[in-house]
């Protein structure tokens, strides 16, 4: 089992690690939101542990940002036993929560459990219209032509993807792909849009890529438009 623990007390991440790499695991270890947001989503785990008070970014944060990447099982742990934190860490799309401080014959029965459940069967490709989008290999093709896009632009466009249909305001674009809390006097999510756009849509008829004025973008095939959107 290969388990990622976010955790910023030095002492339960190492008593976590001693007893689950006793166990057999594989575990990575982060110390802070950032660090493992970045490993969870850049990683495959069969688990991931997860605190809800973290430096840098919050456990909730953390796990709202996965969810659009993936659906890895989490286990959320907590200090503070309110049933409105367990509500929401359960909104955003945590499997289980745990309450500090715990047993870690507990924490190891739960985590054998999310396993036996299995995985969400991730698509490894996805499609609009004629744009494929391979998530292994970081790649784009429109209509069978690569795309070459830079590491942020494939970011953008793989969150764009997996949520084909569904309108991502700048706020969420810029927490999704940048990390970070938006700045309305920042034009990043534009200026990528619109470099994004040059290279997906403007050499084809059929745009895919939408403006949706005062709310955000959208990527998605219609039947009745060819002209496109300004970023």
């Amino acid at each position: 089992m290969k388990i990622l623990i976010v955790e910023d007390e030095q002492k339960t991440a190492d008593y976590l690690f001693k007893g689950l790499t006793e166990q057999g695991c594989a575990v990575d270890l982060a110390a802070n939101g950032i660090d493992g947001q970045h490993l969870a989503i850049e990683n495959d785990y069969d688990v991931i542990v997860l605190d809800v008070m973290l430096p840098g970014q919050d456990g909730f944060a953390v796990l709202r940002t996965l969810r659009s990447y993936k659906q890895t099982p989490v286990i959320m742990l907590t200090a503070r036993d309110r049933v409105e934190d367990r509500i929401k860490g359960l909104h955003d799309g945590a499997d289980d929560y745990l309450i500090k401080p715990f047993s870690f014959l507990e924490l190891l029965a739960r985590l054998q459990a999310l396993t036996r459940r299995g995985r969400v069967q991730e698509p490894t490709q996805l499609r609009i219209g004629d744009l494929q989008i391979d998530l292994i290999g970081r790649k784009a093709f429109r209509n069978g032509a690569r795309i070459d896009l830079t590491a942020k632009e494939f970011a953008l466009l793989a969150v764009l993807g997996r949520r084909q249909g569904e309108i991502l305001s700048k706020t969420a674009i810029a927490e999704l792909v940048w990390d970070m809390n938006f700045d309305s006097n920042t034009n990043v999510v534009e200026v990528a849009i619109k470099r994004l756009r040059g290279k997906i849509d403007a050499p084809f008829p059929q745009k895919l890529l939408h403006t949706i004025r005062g709310m955000g973008y959208v990527l998605e095939l219609r039947k009745d438009n060819a002209a496109g959107d300004a970023a």
